[in-house]
């Protein structure tokens, strides 16, 4: 697949952009559109709903893969899952897409923008975008409110899916043979997910099998 990408700029004339990065299959193609337009940036991985240790564990270590190969700073942040768990009460049973998930992006965003604003980033956004099995709406809403709190900085809102970025996506995914997660991240998520697939005779989710193969 040819690679054709639009010239991206960031909003307001900025110079440099805070990813905040779920994963390296999600970012993959949002990280090489950034480089084709010769935009700066650095991934900012903050995930503490990740579940359990060795899936976040591979997730991270699958983007820093992928950042060194292109010489792009890498933050890895805390693993702090209490603070996560302690957001979470009362929301185990929420569906995707529902509050539960609006907590996490929150929570996820706010640690994003604070690390913005104290190392001299006014523009940040996620890859999270991207995915097919997210809120667009919901993603930017998170994002736009992480940010308001600091006067001077922008949530950027790009459409990451639109002209064949989620095509690209799975493209640079096979040739980079990422690991391929098979559900959003939290336990919860896992559980639902492993009784969808019983439901409809599968087996459960094996963590840290599944890779894209070219």
């Amino acid at each position: 697949m040819t690679l054709i990408r639009e010239k991206l700029t960031l909003p307001a004339n900025e110079t440099k952009l805070l990813l905040h990065s779920c994963c390296a299959p999600c970012s993959g193609e949002v990280m090489e559109a950034l480089q084709a337009s010769g935009i700066e940036y650095t991934v900012f991985f903050y995930n503490p709903n990740i579940h359990p240790q060795k899936e976040y564990l591979i997730r991270k270590e699958e983007n820093i893969r992928f950042a060194k190969k292109h010489n792009i700073p890498f933050v890895d942040a805390d693993y702090d899952t209490d603070n996560w768990f302690e957001r979470a009460k009362g929301m185990e049973k929420e569906p995707e897409r529902g509050i539960r998930c609006t907590m996490c992006f929150d929570m996820r965003f706010e640690r994003t923008a604070l690390y913005a604003a104290e190392n001299g980033f006014s523009v940040i956004s996620s890859s999270l975008g991207i995915s097919r099995w997210k809120d667009m709406n919901q993603i930017n809403d998170c994002g736009k409110r992480a940010a308001a709190p600091y006067p001077n900085m922008i949530y950027w809102e790009y459409n990451w899916r639109k002209k064949g970025g989620s095509a690209r996506m799975i493209e640079i995914s096979k040739r980079e043979q990422f690991y391929q997660q098979e559900y959003c991240g939290c336990i919860y998520s896992l559980r639902d997910t492993n009784k969808y697939r019983k439901s409809q005779g599968r087996g459960l989710i094996k963590i840290g099998v599944q890779y894209y193969t070219p």
